[in-house]
């Protein structure tokens, strides 16, 4: 398959999903110079990108008849399945010579499963889920994993650099999706050494914005301390990557970690703890909003303390 020639002002992209991550990501392909027809299941979310010259596409077969390259970002494996491969997916409307991309976390089994399909007709597909959340996507520093052909890989530079500060690509069909895996695995039980931490000092009487300054730039430093560390010591769980999505990778995780002879449990205690903050109400919160659930079997009010 003869790799594509990615280039702004003439590629056409095309983008399926425009919540938090996906509007900020399509936004910087439109400012790199990229031409995009959009769609989303609640159209009001996309508005802000017709806005800016983007234009509508009814399904997501219609955005692939008008595109070279289409990326995806949506929140479920099934959602996945049907923006692809169902009768008005994304693959209906390609033709031979096209891109597709997807960016959500989903199963790896699926990605090559994508692959082959598109494969089929003559299509490339790449595996390609972020890590940084909304900060992320919206600063263009996201780390992109990716999984696919390297020729189509390279032939996307253009594209990733649009949007990413760290881009790898760690193998065939499927390679993306497992390297997610794997950061999703170090976030599970780092957020709960956060969560704990943060409520140990306050429990202690400790300034939590005080103990920061000690803490996150030391040994015990990292990326969920330094940016949802702030965030949770001033009550603010907005979502930088909803808790019910991230209960949904620590499934795929355990599911593949089973496949494979895994014994994870702290993994499997993690995904637990999440489930529980889902099932108080905070699935729609951010990840960070584990300290709720940690606060309350703590018998703490964690918003009034």
């Amino acid at each position: 398959m003869t790799a594509p020639v990615i280039e702004p002002g003439k590629t056409r992209v095309g983008w399926i999903g425009t919540g938090v991550m996906g509007a900020s990501m399509c936004g910087h392909l439109m400012k790199a110079g990229f031409s995009a027809t959009v769609y989303n299941r609640t159209k009001s979310k996309a508005d802000d990108l017709v806005s800016q010259g983007a234009s509508w596409g009814e399904t997501p077969k219609a955005v692939a008849e008008n595109s070279d390259v289409v990326f995806s970002i949506v929140g479920f494996p099934h959602d996945v399945r049907e923006v692809l491969l169902g009768s008005e997916g994304v693959l209906a409307g390609s033709s031979s010579g096209n891109v597709i991309v997807d960016m959500t976390t989903s199963e790896p089994s699926l990605a090559q499963e994508v692959h082959a399909a598109a494969k089929s007709q003559g299509v490339s597909s790449i595996d390609a889920p972020v890590s940084g959340g909304d900060v992320g996507a919206r600063e263009a520093r996201l780390s992109i994993m990716i999984g696919g052909d390297q020729e189509v890989v390279d032939a996307m530079q253009p594209c990733w650099d649009a949007m990413g500060k760290t881009i790898v690509h760690q193998g065939g069909p499927g390679a993306g999706q497992h390297t997610k895996m794997v950061n999703q695995v170090l976030i599970a039980t780092n957020m709960i050494g956060v969560c704990e931490a943060l409520l140990y000092g306050y429990k202690a009487g400790l300034d939590l914005s005080v103990v920061m300054q000690s803490v996150e730039s030391g040994a015990a430093g990292s990326w969920s301390l330094s940016n949802l560390g702030p965030r949770i010591i001033d009550n603010n769980f907005d979502p930088g990557f909803f808790v019910e999505h991230f209960i949904k990778d620590m499934g795929i995780a355990l599911q593949e970690a089973k496949q494979m002879g895994l014994s994870l449990p702290g993994l499997a205690l993690s995904h637990q703890l999440y489930l529980a903050v889902q099932a108080q109400g905070h699935g729609k919160d951010g990840t960070h909003a584990l300290e709720l659930a940690l606060a309350e079997m703590a018998n703490i009010d964690w918003k009034s303390r």
